[in-house]
């Protein structure tokens, strides 16, 4: 746990925008989550291990099944993970107030969802962080069943393992292949104090040209 919080402390020191140029320069593809999923909550940042979900839609489950189901996931959801569902529905809600209270409880540090929120106001309150594609009051009692935990999932074109690394601010959201993050973390750190030295020397006069050819940032 100790090592899982160190990690997820020095990636989310770093922004999305640098973590995206580093992997996109090490040859990495499909690392970017679709701008429709954003965060209920902009100004923080979400950054962890992911804990995979993954359901689909069935209007002729039992209201009691569906609930026992869903009460399972949450039990084996991992303390310091982001909880990340692919529903394959964007009518249902996948996140709401029991639930994200129960997450925040047990450590989890907040929610990805390929689909809908709802109970947005007390999720705020608590400040249990959830990138959604929208709200609905619908629940998932009787009309939703999961398939599976700690597999790979895909959201758009990006595959995310379990223990993946995700890193979400007010630009949006990438993942981290857990193989990676050590020296994803370690060259997003180096540029971003490239960046400041760049910043400064444009402050202080500096073309911006003869500052890219000096410091090969920009």
């Amino acid at each position: 746990m100790t090592d899982l919080a160190q990690m997820s402390r020095d990636l989310g020191g770093c922004y999305t925008g640098v973590v995206h140029d580093i992997m996109r320069a090490m040859g990495l593809r499909n690392f970017t989550l679709p701008a429709g999923i954003t965060p209920l909550m902009p100004e923080a940042t979400l950054c962890g291990p992911a804990f995979t979900i993954e359901g689909h839609p069935d209007d002729t489950a039992d209201p009691h099944e569906t609930l026992l189901q869903w009460t399972g996931l949450l039990s084996k959801a991992p303390a310091g993970h982001i909880w990340v569902c692919q529903p394959h529905t964007h009518d249902l809600a996948q996140m709401g107030e029991l639930s994200a209270e129960t997450l925040k409880n047990k450590g989890v540090l907040g929610c990805v969802l390929d689909g809908l929120a709802r109970d947005t106001h007390f999720l705020m309150e608590i400040g249990f962080q959830t990138w959604r594609r929208g709200h609905t009051p619908k629940d998932v009692v009787g009309r939703w069943l999961p398939t599976g935990t700690g597999h790979m999932i895909h959201i758009g074109d990006v595959a995310i393992q379990q223990g993946d690394f995700l890193l979400g601010d007010r630009d949006g959201m990438v993942r981290v292949p857990r193989s990676v993050l050590g020296e994803v973390t370690a060259r997003s750190v180096e540029a971003m104090q490239t960046e400041s030295k760049v910043r400064s020397a444009i402050l202080a006069g500096t073309d911006p040209q003869d500052a890219y050819l000096r410091y090969g940032k920009f």
